[in-house]
């Protein structure tokens, strides 16, 4: 028995299972966005965070980590069991194709399981839908949860794209944003800023701006 999953949210830097490899490549016709509600991890029910869902969108690709897990029915089951509690906000399990750098026109993987959500904010209470972009890094500077605050979870995903080489554009332009509410004090010190997993790693090595161009318990992790 064997499985894939991909992730483009916290799963790139933080899968909180047992998996036996990882690789990094893309999916094709999705791209990021941060439109779902999180009330459990990094925000609560009365000011939820903004955390990543996919859209589709054909032509558009989205970088990510493809994890596989090994080893028989049981280790599969327990796996996908964590998934389906960390990943309670998507409420679809959709079957994609992986591609590689060395080969984005022949798929290196079939049948990998992601995890997407409703665009519908009828039908689905997490969606949040788009924003601007201003609203969106208000949100994200201010909201937190169990797991922590909002904020860090998108400077870790900026880190975590530019650490595996493929920046998202929209990740880094939203995360500047959300640098800007912080540099302002709205309610947040600057030293919180200087503390972010990017902001460290600028402040170490000479690195350039970016510019746009196990875990005991799943109630514990990110989505």
């Amino acid at each position: 028995m064997v499985f894939w999953v991909f992730g483009y949210g916290s799963l790139v830097w933080n899968p909180g299972f047992e998996y036996d490899e990882k690789i990094i490549g893309f999916i094709k016709d999705y791209r990021r966005v941060f439109d779902l509600a999180c009330i459990d991890h990094r925000g609560t029910p009365e000011n939820p965070a903004r955390t990543c869902t996919l859209e589709q969108i054909e032509g558009a690709i989205c970088w990510g980590a493809a994890f596989c897990v090994r080893g028989g029915p049981e280790k599969e089951r327990l796996a996908m069991e964590y998934l389906e509690r960390r990943e309670c906000e998507y409420d679809h399990k959709t079957l994609v194709d992986f591609y590689k750098e060395e080969d984005p026109l022949q798929p290196a993987l079939t049948g990998v399981v992601v995890f997407t959500s409703t665009p519908d904010v009828v039908s689905n209470k997490y969606y949040l839908g788009a924003a601007p972009l201003e609203e969106m890094a208000r949100q994200i500077a201010t909201a937190s949860g169990p797991c922590g605050n909002n904020r860090d979870y998108l400077f870790k995903l900026e880190k975590a794209m530019f650490d595996i080489g493929h920046e998202d554009d929209m990740v880094i332009e939203l995360a500047n944003e959300v640098r800007k509410v912080l540099e302002v004090g709205k309610g947040i010190s600057k030293e919180e800023l200087v503390a972010s997993p990017l902001m460290k790693l600028k402040s170490q090595s000479p690195i350039p701006a970016l510019q746009p161009s196990r875990l005991p318990e799943a109630v514990a992790a990110d989505s």
